[in-house]
């Protein structure tokens, strides 16, 4: 038994480390519920809660944040977990759970300093003037305004898109960098900047993301 842990602390310790062996990224609270035969959600972080006070695990407020830091069981120190946003809920915060469709692994000194950082998946050819092409994710930093000309994440009509953002008077111009694409054209107060983006990941095979 892990020093300091009950049985059923350690039960619950030994699923998150076999789950993120398994798949790369920790479990949710209703995952760790449904293995360890947990009946409420309030039931599984009453546990987690001894975990982390115990030095075994951190947690952030975001789903898939759970961290083991124990020194015993150390996992890679070179990367950071961060969620990949599919289908935006409308009304939803951004980082909602219903809109996380995955973890994935980006280096650790591209985020070290970022709070709640995350990922998108590039639909369509509008910024392949960019070098960004469909099925690409971009790591966006999250932040509420931007300067003119800056390549960003924004939030229009309940979806998730990246642009170059201009700014003229009133409105908003949002920029594609493919002569087949229009300009998004809109009131200010209809486009929400969610962040800037930082980097940019690509799978030539299509099998990672």
């Amino acid at each position: 038994m892990a020093k300091g842990l009950t049985k059923r602390q350690e039960e619950v310790l030994d699923y998150i480390l076999h789950y993120i062996d398994m798949n790369g990224f920790p479990p949710t609270i209703r995952e760790i519920g449904d293995k360890c035969v947990i009946s409420s959600l309030r039931g599984v972080t009453v546990h987690l809660d001894a975990l982390q006070r115990k030095g075994y695990i951190e947690r952030g407020k975001q789903p898939r944040t759970i961290k083991v830091v124990h020194e015993d069981y150390q996992v890679n120190k070179d990367v950071k977990f961060i969620p990949l946003l599919g289908q935006i809920a409308a009304g939803a915060p951004i980082l909602a759970d219903d809109n996380v469709e995955s973890m994935v692994p980006v280096p650790l000194h591209m985020v070290r300093n970022i709070k709640d950082p995350f990922c998108l998946r590039i639909k369509g050819e509008s910024m392949v003037g960019e070098g960004i092409r469909p099925r690409d994710l971009v790591v966006i930093r999250p932040q509420p305004t931007a300067n003119h000309n800056d390549l960003v994440a924004v939030r229009w009509d309940d979806e998730a898109t990246v642009k170059r953002i201009h700014f003229d008077k009133e409105l908003v111009k949002l920029m594609p960098s493919n002569p087949a694409y229009e300009p998004i054209v809109a009131p200010r107060n209809e486009i929400a900047i969610i962040g800037r983006v930082i980097g940019l990941w690509r799978d030539y095979e299509g099998q990672a993301f």
